[in-house]
């Protein structure tokens, strides 16, 4: 495609409408699909019409959930070679779209219920209801894994002793001074993974835990294994930075992500496929808005814009942990990670605007 080529191509900067080209195409694609979908299962204009504003309202929520997923996958690519940088937006997006939302929610039934994949689906088609109260329970372990998972993601981003450029100068700068203690994140995230534990029944707090521990593991695991695939290829290939080990923390990074947005989507309708076109027009917009802030080098204009989006990541983190305490709606969730993300914006605005005048 050619979005794939601008990004490491070094000519003419395309408008930002041609940015969104694709996502527009599956836009009306997927809403025309979850209207045909609402007729198949209504047979009337009235339900037609709400299957599709279900549609429209679930594309809208993943986008307002995943600004800070769009500029952590930037932060990444940026350092990735031209070809993994195309793998990343072809096969990834294939993966974020049909791995995330739909066979996720099925695995975690085949799991949760002890049925195979193809008896998942039936359920989904022909009992939704039973399907969503499969869903519902499984949040437990899925708020503790992915809470953990991001706010390791969110508290490394800080804990950086070669991190140069602080937003919030009198917290960030004592993150980095404390970064050279070896272990200081993990610390964090298992005091706090403790504290909520406290607050649950036993039973509800022994899976809390080992959720949370697994999604801790998985972290470390994916940077290790990050590590050593990338230095291996850097010894095969000259120069070659970010590859098979950054694809892999990228797919788990959107992995975590997803879970918010999928698992509160059964809010809104229990039909796994009409969450599915939705959330998937929604990932499609991550993915442009991904392309557009690595190709327009908007992460080094805005120099606050990162800082946003990680101070984002450890808020989701925090509600994830909330999640099982008390329920807190995906537009609250949506809406707090783009308020931190566009102060942010504003803040690096009005720094260049500074820095200019005083140059």
């Amino acid at each position: 495609m050619q979005q794939e080529n601008n990004l490491s191509a070094g000519g003419t900067r395309a408008s930002t409408l041609s940015y969104f080209r694709w996502s527009f195409i599956v836009t009306v694609l997927g809403l025309a699909l979850g209207a045909f979908l609402g007729w198949e299962m209504t047979g009337t204009v009235g339900g037609t019409l709400s299957i599709f504003f279900i549609c429209a309202v679930l594309a809208v929520l993943e986008i307002s959930l995943s600004f800070d997923n769009a500029i952590v996958n930037a932060n990444k690519l940026k350092d990735m070679t031209p070809v993994w940088q195309r793998r990343f937006l072809t096969w990834g997006i294939l993966i974020a779209v049909f791995g995330m939302r739909i066979v996720f929610p099925l695995l975690i039934v085949v799991i949760a219920a002890n049925i195979g994949p193809w008896q998942a689906m039936v359920l989904a088609a022909t009992q939704p209801d039973e399907y969503s109260r499969i869903m519902h329970d499984a949040h437990l372990p899925i708020a503790a894994f992915g809470g953990t998972f991001l706010m390791m993601v969110g508290l490394s981003f800080f804990f950086d002793h070669e991190k140069d450029v602080h937003w919030v100068k009198w917290l960030e700068g004592k993150m980095q001074r404390y970064a050279t203690i070896r272990g200081i994140e993990v610390a964090i995230v298992l005091i706090t993974v403790l504290i909520f534990s406290r607050f649950l029944e036993p039973a509800e707090s022994q899976i809390f835990f080992s959720s949370a521990i697994w999604g801790l593991l998985t972290f470390l695991l994916v940077e290790v294994l990050g590590g050593l695939l990338d230095s291996s290829q850097e010894a095969l290939q000259a120069g070659a930075k970010g590859g098979l080990g950054a694809f892999l923390y990228l797919e788990v990074l959107d992995a975590s992500f997803s879970f918010d947005g999928v698992i509160g989507a059964f809010a809104l309708t229990h039909n796994l496929f009409v969450i599915a076109i939705g959330l998937g027009i929604g990932a499609m917009y991550v993915r442009s808005m991904t392309i557009m802030l690595v190709e327009r080098g908007t992460l080094a204009e805005y120099r606050f814009l990162e800082h946003g989006a990680f101070y984002a990541i450890v808020a989701l983190s925090i509600i994830m942990f909330i999640q099982p305490l008390m329920h807190i709606p995906e537009v609250i969730t949506g809406l707090g990670g783009a308020t931190l993300i566009g102060i942010s914006l504003w803040a690096s605005i009005r720094w260049n605007r500074q820095n200019h005048e005083h140059g």
